[in-house]
């Protein structure tokens, strides 16, 4: 069994928020509704979105289901490429390769737009599997999504979770793994602070450092 390092995609992979904000906002706009301020829409980075626009918005689930609608609408046409790779990212996965660690990717992104994304980067590559949330939200927690990754990537044997937010850490919590928490994404190290390390650039995730958690 290969030992397995899961990867959250947005904050952690790729810089996705001006492509996300953009989608919230054209969301807001469609429903009359304000434009929260700067810090506010940054905390629609990583959650489900349905419970962000409930959340933060003070929507009924039917408004936070047609809100949801037009950020899909957006972010389908075009808002998921409004979004680059973090640098160091590719080295940093080709070393986990060649270190013989598997790559998997575990995002409360929606699958499908979690794989345009990687295929418009050409990161898909360097995953043995792609997991993320379903378009119907009966899997939309981090936790549901590690499970799944978990139990649908094959030959997977010791575990860790990387990704930048609280719901990285609490996922990998449910299902019993240790989690590095990234602090080049939308996270800082406070939200982190249950992580079980922190690391500040990709080259600090090196096949070393992820073997002595996984040990």
């Amino acid at each position: 069994m290969k030992k397995t390092v899961l990867f959250d995609l947005d904050g952690t992979l790729t810089d996705s928020a001006p492509g996300i904000l953009n989608s919230v906002r054209f969301a807001l706009r469609k429903a009359r509704a304000p434009i929260p301020d700067a810090a506010t829409l940054n905390r629609f980075i990583g959650p489900p979105l349905l419970d962000s626009f409930e959340r933060f918005c003070g929507f009924d689930r039917a408004a936070a289901e047609q809100a949801l609608r037009d950020y899909r609408a957006y972010f389908t046409a075009g808002g998921m490429f409004e979004n680059r790779v973090y640098d160091g990212i590719v080295t940093m996965l080709e070393r986990l390769h060649d270190a013989g660690l598997a790559c998997v990717v575990a995002t409360s992104k929606p699958e499908r737009f979690a794989r345009q994304i990687l295929d418009h980067f050409d990161l898909t590559r360097h995953f043995a599997a792609i997991h993320g949330a379903t378009l119907d939200e009966r899997r939309n927690t981090k936790g549901a999504v590690i499970a799944w990754a978990l139990a649908h990537s094959g030959d997977v044997g010791d575990a860790v979770m990387v990704g930048d937010r609280i719901h990285d850490v609490e996922g990998a919590r449910q299902n019993g793994l240790p989690v590095v928490g990234v602090l080049w994404g939308y996270g800082d190290a406070q939200e982190l602070a249950g992580a079980t390390r922190l690391v500040a650039a990709p080259g600090e995730l090196s096949p070393s450092a992820l073997q002595a958690i996984l040990t």
